[in-house]
């Protein structure tokens, strides 16, 4: 695996090293309390650095229009599946990072077990076969190479991505349908719900698609780095010119757990209807990448029928 950083500038570089020493200490600091054996076992065994600021085609650009500035996508490996708890040992961390002066670059941290892994280079899984080949290790605990990947037939491919579009996508239809008749008897908690879960679905759609993974994570700013890492595109559903819009995105991003649990959660009508057609336009967009790429896995998968 790549472990050179020379195609970053050195402040990002400096950044990804904080970054990497945080994580260490959060990880200590999540276990030292712990009696079971699993826990003073803990560790991490390797940092990985993949996407756009390991493939070199990163975007920084705040003070735009758009306002786009890519996450540094971080794949951490850990020795035992329990260790993978976001809540319990990594939310800590993802917080003080969120909140670091010497890190101004957004951060986004998914943890697996090696063995989870390895099996997903074994199934061919395309988002870690492309971690494989592009990630850049930050630490490696050991020089434990990760698995060899499978590849899939062009067949398999092709099913496989039409099966999780088929099976994803029309639930971020139904929800943002809910959304709006909640709306319209203006029981606005019920609609900011079912808005989250209508862009929630949308986004696993796409990275199951076009990755055959999506992390099990209700955050939707994690979810849309990742989509939007895959195709910029999307980029330009979410303006980020205008305050009161990235506002409207954090409270809905909040309402997965805030609109059913909170009294003190609110939304206005206003918010709603402005995140509902970007809903609506997100879905679209997102069809039709999807559907771009199956037309891409069928033409694949008849050149080597022929």
């Amino acid at each position: 695996m790549k472990t050179s950083l020379d195609h970053l500038p050195h402040r990002k570089q400096r950044e990804l090293a904080r970054i990497v020493e945080v994580l260490h200490e959060e990880f200590e600091d999540a276990l030292k309390e712990g009696t079971a054996d699993f826990k003073k076992r803990g560790r991490i065994l390797k940092i990985i650095l993949f996407g756009s600021y390991a493939r070199g085609t990163w975007v920084d650009e705040p003070h735009t229009k758009k306002g786009y500035k890519s996450d540094y996508d971080l794949l951490i490996i850990v020795n035992n599946k329990k260790l993978t708890d976001f809540a319990t040992y990594w939310h800590k961390a993802q917080d003080r990072l969120l909140h670091l002066p010497e890190v101004q670059t957004p951060v986004s941290l998914i943890v697996h077990s090696r063995r989870e892994v390895n099996t997903a280079l074994y199934e061919g899984q395309y988002f870690f076969v492309d971690i494989r080949r592009d990630g850049i290790a930050l630490y490696e605990l050991d020089d434990e190479p990760l698995a060899e990947p499978k590849q899939r037939t062009a067949a398999d491919a092709l099913r496989i991505a039409n099966d999780y579009l088929e099976e994803r996508l029309p639930h971020g239809k139904a929800f943002v349908e809910g959304a709006e008749f909640f709306v319209g008897r203006k029981r606005y908690k019920e609609a900011a719900f079912l808005l989250h879960q209508s862009i929630e679905q949308a986004y696993s759609a796409l990275l199951l698609v076009l990755t055959s993974y999506s992390p099990a994570s209700h955050n939707l700013k994690h979810l849309r780095s990742l989509a939007e890492g895959r195709d910029r595109r999307l980029a330009d559903v979410w303006p980020a010119d205008q305050h009161q819009h990235v506002a409207w995105f954090n409270i809905l991003n909040e309402a997965y757990v805030k609109s059913r649990y909170s009294k003190h959660y609110e939304i206005s009508e206003e918010a709603l209807v402005w995140l509902l057609e970007r809903a609506h336009r997100l879905i679209s967009e997102i069809e039709a990448i999807c559907v771009e790429h199956l037309e891409k896995l069928g033409r694949s998968e008849a050149r080597t029928t022929d």
